[in-house]
């Protein structure tokens, strides 16, 4: 039996934000959180009850085990964390907003510990001893070697006989939609599972029509059977190489949006990890829900409450 249920590779970050009606050139004080979409994902999973392992690097300051401390309390393996006397922690700024401003996300990434681990610096038995590998095209899109790295991960998983799943979370802050599709557009051939946002599919990859439409057109890139396509507050559409799926999002009362992506995934994962797809996608919305009804990037949820919650098995009042 692999040590490992899900392990994953990415970059750790803290978050700084102000709240809607404040700007950032004005703020006197931020909320601070931690983030990085594969950690967010993983410990999620984490929270669900599987064995779940980070591959990152940090620096060894407070910052950096501020970081470490936050995915560690989920359940979040972290051996295989690089921690670095040399290089940075990556942050990024985020400016909440109401109508007529949209919500602003300022990264600060460059030269982070993170972007200069190489192939060789990877613990590669540690990540192939794992049921399913799961990537992110935001950390493709990263300066320094992260792209060399995710590329080996892909590779050494196909040949392995590994499973790998990935979401495109393609940010434009990062880089260019050209740069974006020449990148990721190799790595669609060694995946099993790919999740892909509605308006990623349209601006990175050119696809256009329906949802369903738009799924096939991804389905002729990559050898993945399992396509999942976020449609925002329409929810999820699935295509497990025969049918279609669709299941709405959830009525939430929304606080916090950031991180509901990486949430969404976990929630699908879940399903999958149980060889329910179907099920899986009403996990997914259902976490993505719970990410934006509270602060933070990763929603503090138990295996029993999400079942519960799925269940509709509840009050508004537990006494």
């Amino acid at each position: 039996m692999p040590r490992f249920d899900v392990t994953t590779i990415g970059e750790g970050q803290l978050r700084f934000s102000v709240p809607a009606g404040m700007m950032l050139e004005q703020a006197k004080q931020f909320d601070v959180n931690i983030s990085g979409t594969e950690g967010n994902v993983a410990s999620t999973l984490s929270r669900l009850g599987w064995r779940c392992g980070w591959v990152s690097a940090l620096p060894d300051t407070p910052l950096g085990r501020r970081v470490a401390g936050d995915y560690r309390f989920s359940g979040l393996d972290l051996s295989a964390v690089k921690w670095s006397n040399d290089h940075r922690l990556a942050t990024y700024y985020v400016e909440y907003a109401v109508p007529p401003r949209s919500t602003q996300v300022y990264y600060d990434r460059r030269g982070t510990c993170f972007t200069q681990l190489k192939p060789e610096d990877i613990d590669w038995d540690y990540v192939l001893d794992t049921r399913l590998l799961h990537l992110s095209g935001i950390t493709v899109g990263l300066c320094g070697n992260s792209e060399a790295v995710l590329k080996e991960a892909a590779s050494r998983a196909k040949a392995a006989g590994v499973p790998v799943s990935f979401d495109m979370n393609y940010r434009s802050r990062l880089w260019t939609p050209e740069a974006a599709k020449a990148a990721v557009l190799p790595l669609l051939s060694d995946l099993d599972i790919l999740l892909c946002g509605r308006s990623d599919a349209q601006t990175v990859f050119g696809c256009s029509g329906t949802t369903q439409e738009m799924i096939a057109q991804l389905a002729e890139h990559t050898r993945a059977r399992k396509i999942i396509m976020s449609m925002s507050h329409e929810g999820l559409m699935g295509w497990d190489g025969e049918r279609y799926t669709h299941v709405p999002a959830r009525p939430v009362v929304i606080l916090d949006r950031i991180g509901a992506g990486d949430s969404m995934v976990a929630g699908v994962l879940h399903g999958i990890l149980q060889d329910d797809f179907a099920t899986g996608l009403h996990y997914g919305v259902l976490c993505a829900a719970l990410s934006l009804s509270q602060y933070g990037d990763q929603p503090v949820v138990s295996r029993l409450e999400l079942d519960r919650l799925l269940d509709n098995a509840h009050s508004d009042i537990v006494r």
